[in-house]
């Protein structure tokens, strides 16, 4: 089976960012985006999912974080969707209730080629230190849309902004994981009857 990777480069007047996936990696990483809060799911993301990940990113954070974050998600969708070429053995499908403390969150994918974003995640606060918690979806939303997924995820209580945010990266790093390997008992198929995704 050819390698799974991708390398993808985004350049606009507010971003300029470079991600790097390796599907069938150990969770090593390297994340630069100059946010902090940020970084630290992404690492989430990467080790939880086993998805070799760099995301390097120069963005305009002196306006604020948006664009940054809602880039680096379209970066790394076409990242995934580029090294997941064309799904073929792939198990397609996967769901998991993720706890964390206080925090219990669901998260589902269909590698389905159709993105879809379904989004029942309440923050009890605004930011988790500086970064804004309406950004954690908007992060989802770029990436489900261009890495040509559908994505569910719900959060069904909690307490603790952190806590949310990280159930939510690591639940979807888990289901990634998961729907992303490849199917022993169909390698060479594409996981549909239309037997296109």
């Amino acid at each position: 089976m050819a390698a799974r990777t991708a390398e993808i480069t985004r350049k606009t007047n507010e971003t300029r960012i470079t991600a790097s996936v390796d599907l069938d990696g150990t969770g090593m990483n390297e994340m630069n985006t100059g946010i902090g809060f940020f970084d630290h799911m992404l690492e989430q993301l990467s080790r939880h999912s086993l998805i070799d990940m760099t995301v390097k990113a120069d963005g305009d954070l002196h306006i604020d974080d948006h664009h940054t974050v809602e880039d680096t998600g379209i970066v790394l969708g076409k990242a995934v969707s580029e090294a997941l070429a064309d799904r073929r053995g792939v198990t397609r499908y996967a769901s998991l209730d993720l706890a964390m403390d206080e925090s219990l969150t669901r998260a589902a994918i269909d590698i389905s080629g159709r993105p879809f974003l379904v989004w029942k995640v309440n923050f009890p606060s605004a930011k988790i230190g500086t970064f804004d918690t309406e950004l954690v979806r908007e992060f989802f939303q770029a990436f489900a849309q261009h890495a040509g997924v559908t994505l569910h995820v719900e959060n069904f209580y909690a307490a603790n902004s952190h806590h949310i945010a990280e159930t939510c990266f690591k639940a979807v790093a888990r289901v990634l994981r998961m729907a992303s390997q490849i199917d022993g008992r169909q390698r060479d198929a594409i996981p549909s009857t239309k037997g296109f995704l």
